[in-house]
Formats: C-alpha cells, sequence, structure tokens
C-alpha cells in the first residue's frame, strides 16, 4: 500500500533481491570500484562507500582494487577452514536441537565471512559487544568448541551456569560479552566501553553488531550519537542480512542504505559486500586502525544474506521463497573465498573436501564430550545454589531468605 490522495499510508514491501534501485547490484558497483580512504579523513568523506559497495572479489575470482588487503595464501586457507569449521558446527547443532538433544539454536549461514572477517582483523585484547550469529569470534580466538556446547546445552559445565539462552555466548577471557536477547543494548555498551578505553589511555577499542531489523531501535542512535561527540575508539556493525524474524529490512529503514545513517552524524560510514571476506577483513582493519589512533569510530553495514531460519523456532518458508539463498547475487562466503584460493592454485576440491571432512569429524566429537558434563533431558545441571550467585558481591539478606526458602 502507498500514500497518495486517498490518504492510504505507505507500508514498505520486500525489496526485489535481483538487482536494481533496492540493490547494490554487483554488475553496476564492480570490485575496486572505491578508492581507498586516509583513516584520518572526515565522515563525510567515505558517503560514496556508504552508499555504494564495498567489494575486492570479482566475479572472477580475483582480488582487485585499492582495498585489496593482499594477505598471504596461509592467513586466507585459515579463515576458509574457520568458517568450514563454523557451518559444520552448524548443521550438527541444529540437527541435534531437532533430535530434541538441544533447546534452541541459530545457524549464520551465509554470514560466516562477517565474524571470520573481523575477528581476524582485530586484536586479542579488543573486546567485541555482539548479536547472535558472530560464532565466528569464537573460533578465530580460540575458544574451545567443547565449552561452546557445553553452553549450549546448559549442562554442568556451561560457564554462565544455564542463565542465557543457547547460542547466547559469553566469554570473559576471550573478551567476548555476553550476548543479549534484548536486541539493540550492545551499541551503547559497546561505546560506553571505548570510551573507557580512551579515558584510561588503553590501546583497546570496541566492536559490536546488531540486524538491520533492530537498527529501527533507539539504542541504535543513542549509540551512534555518543560515538560521534566522543569520538569513541569503536567499530559498529550493522549485519544487513536482509530479514528479521519475519521482517524484510525495508520496514526498518526507508532509506537506500544502512551505512549512510552514519553520515548525518560525522561518523565514517561503509557499506561492505558481506560475502566477500576480503573485503569484510579490510573494512575491518581499517575501522580498527582509524579507532585505534583516535580518529573516532566507524559504521559498517555488512551486505549479507540469512540463508537459514531465524532460529530453529522460525519458519521462514512463509515469508519469502525457499530457493532464496541459492538465487543471492552476491553468492556464499565459502565459494567465493575458495573460488579465488584455487584461482591463485592454492586450494582444490580435494583439500576442501578434507577440510570439510576433518571439521565435521572434530564438531561430532566435541559433541559427545560435551555430554560427558550432562545431557539436555538427564543432566546434571548447575547446582540450584548457583541461581543466587554472580550478582552481589556480598549477599543482601533478601537472597538469603530465598536460599532458606528452596533449602540451600
Amino acid at each position: 500500500m502507498s500514500g497518495g490522495e486517498d490518504g492510504n499510508m505507505h507500508v514498505p514491501v520486500p525489496p526485489h533481491r535481483e538487482g536494481g534501485t533496492s540493490f547494490p547490484d554487483p554488475s553496476t558497483i564492480p570490485a575496486g570500484h572505491h578508492k581507498k580512504v586516509p583513516i584520518d579523513c572526515e565522515g563525510s568523506e567515505t558517503r560514496d562507500i556508504a552508499y555504494g559497495l564495498l567489494r575486492v572479489l570479482n566475479d572472477e575470482g580475483d582480488a582487485v582494487g585499492e582495498w585489496n588487503p593482499n594477505l598471504d595464501s596461509e592467513t586466507m586457507k585459515n579463515a576458509l577452514q574457520h568458517m568450514i569449521r563454523i557451518r559444520a558446527y552448524d548443521d550438527r547443532m541444529m540437527m541435534m536441537q531437532r533430535q530434541g538433544r538441544l533447546s534452541f539454536y541459530m545457524k549464520c549461514l551465509g554470514e560466516e565471512a562477517v565474524s571470520v572477517g573481523a575477528a581476524m582483523a582485530m586484536e586479542q585484547q579488543d573486546i567485541v559487544i555482539p548479536s547472535y550469529r558472530q560464532q565466528g569470534l569464537l573460533f578465530v580466538r580460540g575458544r574451545d568448541m567443547v565449552d561452546m556446547i557445553c553452553h549450549c546445552i546448559s549442562n554442568s559445565r556451561d560457564n554462565v551456569k544455564g542463565r542465557q539462552m543457547p547460542v547466547h555466548y559469553s566469554w570473559k577471557e576471550g573478551n567476548f560479552v555476553s550476548i543479549s536477547s534484548p536486541v539493540g543494548t550492545q551499541f551503547p555498551q559497546a561505546v560506553g566501553a571505548a570510551m573507557a578505553f580512551a579515558y584510561r589511555g588503553e590501546d583497546s577499542i570496541a566492536c559490536s553488531w546488531l540486524g538491520e531489523g533492530t537498527s529501527a531501535q533507539g539504542d541504535f542512535h543513542y549509540g551512534l550519537n555518543f560515538a560521534s561527540v566522543y569520538k569513541a575508539p569503536c567499530v559498529l556493525v550493522v549485519v544487513n542480512n536482509q530479514w528479521a524474524i519475519s521482517t524484510h529490512r525495508n520496514i526498518a529503514h526507508g532509506g537506500e542504505s544502512f551505512a549512510g545513517r552514519g553520515i548525518p552524524y560525522g561518523v565514517a560510514s561503509m557499506r561492505v559486500d558481506g560475502q566477500d571476506f576480503l573485503a569484510v577483513y579490510a573494512a575491518h582493519k581499517w575501522a580498527t586502525e582509524r579507532a585505534r589512533a583516535g580518529y573516532g569510530p566507524t559504521l559498517l553495514e555488512m551486505y549479507t544474506y540469512r540463508g537459514d531460519s531465524h532460529s530453529s523456532s522460525d519458519d521462514p518458508s512463509i515469508y519469502r521463497p525457499s530457493d532464496e539463498y541459492e538465487n543471492w547475487p552476491l553468492g556464499d562466503p565459502i565459494d567465493r573465498l575458495k573460488g579465488h584460493l584455487e584461482k591463485l592454485g592454492e586450494w582444490d576440491d580435494e583439500q576442501h573436501q578434507t577440510c570439510e571432512e576433518i571439521c565435521k569429524a572434530e564438531v561430532t566429537a566435541a559433541y559427545k564430550e560435551a555430554e560427558k558434563f550432562g545431557t539436555l533431558k538427564e543432566g546434571p545441571f548447575p547446582p540450584r545454589s548457583t541461581l543466587f550467585e554472580d550478582v552481589y558481591e556480598e549477599e543482601p539478606w533478601h537472597l538469603l531468605e530465598q536460599r532458606g526458602q528452596v533449602g540451600i
């Protein structure tokens, strides 16, 4: 429904996937199109990239343009292996959920490069405040897979003691802040952490992610405004995977670009091909260097596609075609990096198949190991006493009273 003389309210319709004004068509914004800007530029100088599309890998599998990070083949193979491992992990965990051995799960099919590229461009000291679907941050930073699975099962080895939904990971030692179901809260938190780093004269930065649907909430603008005003050393990422849960991206934003929202705030902003690992890495490397050098925040829009359901509780066939991911014009991140390495003579189908088999075996072994610490139905689970822990340094009277009521 659109507005007009009859007074009808405009209701956005789903965007076309095949190209045109609603989609940055790869044929109209080729790889290597955008010039690289210096890290000390004004935010306004990034406008073309904010409304364009930063791409490094072209359709033939070549890395081209000034944004090419010129990574060595071993680094790229490491990135590809991380993405293959994530996909194997996701497939296994979703299968376990369907079998009733896991209560809930969220896959990141199609978005693997978004997190792997970011993690590999950052330093271990940098704090990350993610949304869901950034499993790659944990894999790149070396989180033990058994511990990840124990959290999802909520067994006796769950490091958050059953207090979070599955896939809402938390890992203090890896500077990975607990994922929050009230999406949007992470942007202001990341900016606050970044301001604290700057105040203390530390070299760390903060990076945070949220989905394009969440960007319609006030938290997005609060975070962006504070980041702009205080030149906070942070990277704020909108993962535009085209769909929130059942609502398309046009419901969240009436303009052309989510990255373009940063320009009026004076924040350096870029829209990035999220299926292109090299572009994701290059954009994050530039943004982290800018933040660490004291030139302020960057807003990145990762233009990607959620290839599977929003979660194990969602049926995407109700609101979108089942073959839409296969027809996504920017392709699949694993296939594209694989093609680039093949063109360099550094990878082939046999190596790829071997890597897939190794990763599947790793995940299977890790799941079996995790269930030694308890299963979803039979436990053992974290003891009831943990309900009263880790909130107050000294337990107040009302919690002591409640402990007595449950007999612990």
